[in-house]
């Protein structure tokens, strides 16, 4: 069935007109016909079967036949602190941190930081990146869209409201199993493609940051946060 996020007020029994975006989607490009059912969801919990009740040229209208509580979120509440990369990356990071059941994502900026973004271009940059999101979420049925918060400096962030929890991609000297006993409110921080610097990484410990080593290889600023992710919802797993 097809799914897709709608940002309207949902309940059953109601009947519902299609934003415009999931009007070209599923009546413009997949042909829907009046009779078929796609399951919607706005981000406010829970998911809804819709049927096709009305085509127009412009419009149409569903019928909300039913109600899904599961958010399909994982056990845990992980903030991804991520700093900015260019180009796909940056997309590829959000789509598979959101895939794999990240609650938000803060972009950050660093000493090796390959964005800088401007005032004039924030908003755009923000709002393709929640888009990113957004589709991530349709596609593998979580129903609470993180959050992709405006960038922050490192040490703002550091003197933000963190979790207890906070672990940071770094060399770990003692190779202490830094997930045993870990709670399941937690913050990450990924740092930038040329990795944070020995300062940045200090300054994180010294705000309660553990570094977490993954590994004897070096991962990429796009493919750390998946695997750390994977291995998280793996640990912590109910």
């Amino acid at each position: 069935m097809p799914r897709f996020y709608i940002e309207t007020e949902l309940a059953v029994d109601t009947q519902v007109e299609l934003t415009e975006t999931v009007f070209h989607h599923w009546v413009k490009v997949l042909r829907a016909q009046v009779g078929e059912t796609a399951t919607l969801f706005n981000g406010q919990g829970g998911e809804y079967e819709a049927e096709l009740i009305e085509v127009n040229k412009k419009t149409a209208q569903v019928q909300i036949k039913s109600f899904n509580p599961d958010n399909r979120t994982p056990s845990f509440n992980a903030l991804l602190g991520q700093v900015m990369s260019k180009g796909d990356r940056m997309d590829y990071a959000i789509q598979k941190a959101v895939e794999l059941g990240v609650t938000d994502i803060q972009l950050l900026t660093s000493e090796r930081c390959e964005m800088r973004l401007k005032y004039d271009r924030d908003q755009k940059k923000i709002d393709h990146w929640q888009s990113v999101a957004i589709a991530a979420c349709e596609q593998c049925g979580m129903n609470i869209v993180p959050k992709i918060l405006a960038p922050l400096r490192l040490e703002d962030w550091f003197n933000s409201n963190l979790p207890a929890t906070k672990l940071v991609l770094a060399p770990n000297k003692d190779q202490v199993d830094v997930l045993n006993n870990v709670s399941k409110d937690l913050a990450l921080l990924i740092g930038p493609e040329g990795g944070l610097s020995e300062a940045e990484i200090n300054a994180a410990n010294a705000v309660g940051f553990e570094n977490w080593c993954i590994g004897s290889r070096v991962l990429r600023t796009e493919t750390a946060p998946v695997v750390a992710l994977a291995i998280l919802n793996y640990r912590l797993a109910e």
